[in-house]
């Protein structure tokens, strides 16, 4: 085997005209809430969480760690099958997805679009350039892409499956709140596939659908 080949094979990333298309890795994401309320109220409290993706092949997993508890998303982009998993104030809970749920949970972003605004700088050593996400409900927000950096696996935050490019900073509005993400830290290190098996004790299991209706008749 040549030590080209050798080394393609080796890295978790490959450079196809120009982009570092990433097929493995993780990205931490710092995250700051503006909730508009004169008062400390509960969103408040996830000010300053972090969020960090693991991506290998067509595994992805998503880990949001806050003072309230944490939240993690393990996703199979083959099957479609993934698992919600929410840790707060003692209580375990496991939800799971079937392909059909997955899409039907990410319905929103399923019509996305992006335009440039011709706007640029730099995050996490990266030249960024600023696009208008604007969504079929009409909503729309701005986030900033590195044209350079480009995910293997779209499907691992179907938001930003059309982008061209990876998100390295943007903001979500919900309700009066807005959610900002900004890339703080990217390695292309491997990451253990164990990191993407879904769990088999420990938590309360519930699936997609008596999740949702649960959230009704709260």
């Amino acid at each position: 085997m040549g030590l080209g080949l050798l080394a393609f094979l080796l890295t978790g990333s490959t450079v196809v005209s120009g982009q570092k298309v990433m097929a493995e890795g993780t990205l931490v994401y710092d995250m700051s809430i503006q909730t508009g309320n004169a008062v400390p109220q509960k969103g408040d409290a996830l000010d300053g969480a972090t969020t960090t993706v693991y991506l290998k092949g067509n595994n992805s997993r998503t880990e949001m760690v806050s003072v309230l508890g944490n939240e993690t998303t393990i996703h199979n982009a083959k099957t479609g099958a993934a698992v919600i998993l929410k840790e707060f104030s003692g209580q375990k809970l496991m939800i799971k997805l079937t392909r059909e749920n997955w899409e039907a949970k990410n319905k929103a972003y399923q019509d996305i679009s992006f335009s440039l605004t011709g706007e640029t700088k730099t995050i996490a050593g990266y030249p960024c350039k600023k696009a208008i996400a604007k969504m079929s409900d009409g909503k729309s927000f701005a986030v900033y892409y590195s044209p350079d950096l480009v995910p293997a696996n779209k499907e691992y935050d179907p938001t930003f499956a059309n982008l061209p490019g990876l998100a390295m900073e943007y903001e979500i509005e919900s309700g009066k709140m807005k959610f900002k993400y900004t890339l703080s830290k990217i390695s292309y290190e491997a990451v253990q596939i164990a990191k993407f098996d879904f769990p088999t004790s420990g938590y309360r299991v519930m699936t997609y659908e008596e999740n949702q209706q649960l959230k009704k008749g709260n």
